[in-house]
């Protein structure tokens, strides 16, 4: 038994001992952010640390259900007019900011349709510098955002774009009162002010941060107010293998990810929780909009020698080569779903589960590999950081099973970024998490247009029938009509074997057992309105 065994072996025993749970009549749920928060404004919500203490302190016009569909947030109903040029959303007359000394006796005011407009605004102002601002660049007709009244704003768009009222649920687009960034300036994300289901109350730098229960929030559960909660006391260790143990004691209520040093300590390898957790703790497993990658540069005339990655029998027998299900027994305890159809991940409505896509098949990758250019003596290099080397190092056995001899190298996730945008990386691993909830976010990586440099189509695919259908997918407003163009574009990316899927991505979360009310979602979202302590 390793050493980390014996340690969570002992802290059983003292749960045994004590309940795990301290006597506390407030309830308080508690979860660790690793990564550190580095802001709460929702302007800068770009890492899911900061995107997760922001969904508890502020709202959007829109938000979506545990399946992804756009429902009513501080917007109680929208229309789209004018040909998917125009969204007109009416909103809620009960919705207030935070009651604070910025505003008049220290009462939270109620939100305007022109508080909206301020804060889209502010996305899109250079000064501000958020990294949100590519939702609106490039999509706002002139006076893009119009309140026509304090419970009516409009949003002009240059031309249709259907994903846009998905973009809208995004942290970056909820709102912020004026008069708290006039007071604040860049201050505002340690000085948070929102209309979300709880309240700023304490950061201690490094330490922990604590949000108590909004008493005036809005939305309600069966004629409850909600949140049901106290509190949320966020902590920050760093250390992954201590934040378990802190979970185990009891000290946390939710232990998130799946980390490859301690998972076999409570994951079975078909993927369930560990006998001896069972009546402990309780594992929740949800789709997550992930798509894990092998990725080629099609653009590749690097002297390196690996110009085999421009031939597309030698593609197709790296794709053939490689055992999915083997992969995701091995690595991940089963915790996510093989890819064997496309690009666009389960969890979405253009993923085509009855699609069939490449499988293990050693033969006939050796009959690809016969007809295509490549030799053994070629040099083939397969970059990946470090946190994805186990895989990358089986695939690299599977590889040379049927004669494709791969070396693995290892880079800082900055330089293979620079690296891949650059071109000068011939085959690389990639991962895909959706922004928003919408396979156009997902097919947009390949369109010409977004070729790198200029945008996230790293191999540089270009084919002129995708970017037709891509074009056809930004005015058909008919959603069955539009899902099944995305199906066909990811047809043609396989169909080119332009890239190597691997695997689905699935969120894992562990929950102590007095935890009730847990929401998941494919975004890997943190939703505590609804949770419940016992």
């Amino acid at each position: 038994m390793n050493r980390f065994g014996v340690l969570i072996h002992i802290c059983l025993l003292l749960i045994s001992c004590t309940g795990g749970h301290r006597n506390d009549p407030r309830k308080v749920f508690k979860y660790n952010a690793p990564n550190g928060i580095s802001s709460l404004d929702p302007a800068f919500a770009r890492n899911q640390d900061n995107i997760w203490a922001c969904g508890l302190l502020f709202n959007g016009l829109v938000q979506t259900d545990s399946l992804l569909n756009p429902v009513p947030a501080i917007a109680k109903s929208w229309e789209i007019a004018d040909s998917g040029r125009s969204y007109i959303f009416h909103l809620r007359r009960d919705v207030h900011f935070h009651d604070h000394e910025v505003f008049k006796n220290g009462q939270g005011r109620k939100v305007i349709a022109s508080d909206f407009a301020y804060s889209f605004n502010r996305i899109l102002d250079p000064e501000t510098a958020s990294p949100g601002a590519w939702i609106f660049n490039g999509k706002m007709a002139e006076n893009g955002f119009e309140a026509l009244n304090d419970s009516t704003l409009v949003i002009h768009l240059i031309r249709s774009f259907p994903p846009f009222i998905g973009m809208l649920t995004m942290p970056y687009c909820f709102v912020v009162p004026m008069e708290a960034i006039a007071v604040y300036g860049k201050d505002f994300g340690t000085h948070p002010i929102g209309t979300g289901p709880f309240i700023y109350k304490e950061w201690y730098d490094g330490v922990k941060l604590i949000l108590h229960k909004n008493p005036h929030y809005f939305e309600k559960q069966k004629g409850q107010s909600l949140p049901f909660i106290d509190a949320v006391s966020i902590s920050f260790i760093e250390s992954r293998q201590t934040e378990f143990l802190e979970f185990i004691q009891g000290n946390l209520d939710m232990f998130g990810g799946l980390e490859s040093s301690f998972k076999d300590e409570f994951l079975t390898r078909s993927g369930t929780i560990q006998t001896k957790y069972r009546d402990k703790i309780q594992l929740i497993l949800s789709p997550y909009l992930n798509t894990e990658y092998l990725a080629f540069n099609l653009d590749n005339t690097s002297s390196g020698g690996q110009g085999s990655v421009r031939d597309i029998h030698f593609r197709r027998a790296i794709n053939y080569a490689i055992d999915r299900p083997a992969m995701m027994n091995y690595l991940r305890n089963n915790i996510g779903i093989p890819a064997l159809q496309g690009f666009v991940p389960a969890g979405l409505s253009a993923f085509d589960a009855t699609k069939n896509g490449f499988k293990h098949d050693p033969e006939r990758a050796r009959i690809e590999l016969s007809k295509s250019d490549y030799r053994p003596t070629e040099k083939l290099i397969l970059h990946t950081t470090r946190d994805y080397l186990d895989l990358c190092l089986f695939i690299q056995k599977q590889l040379l099973e049927i004669g494709i001899v791969c070396s693995v190298e290892v880079m800082p996730s900055s330089l293979m970024k620079t690296e891949k945008s650059a071109g000068r990386l011939a085959f690389f691993r990639g991962s895909w998490i959706a922004d928003y909830p919408d396979a156009e976010n997902y097919l947009s990586c390949f369109t010409s247009e977004n070729k790198a440099p200029n945008g996230p189509n790293y191999t540089r695919y270009q084919n002129s029938t995708y970017d037709q259908l891509y074009e056809q997918s930004l005015i058909q407003t008919d959603d069955s009509l539009r899902v099944n163009l995305y199906r066909q574009m990811d047809g043609l990316i396989i169909e080119a074997a332009a890239i190597v899927p691997l695997f689905y991505d699935q969120s894992v979360r562990l929950y102590q057992k007095n935890v009730s009310g847990i929401y998941a979602d494919a975004l890997n979202s943190l939703n505590l309105k609804f949770v419940r302590k016992d």
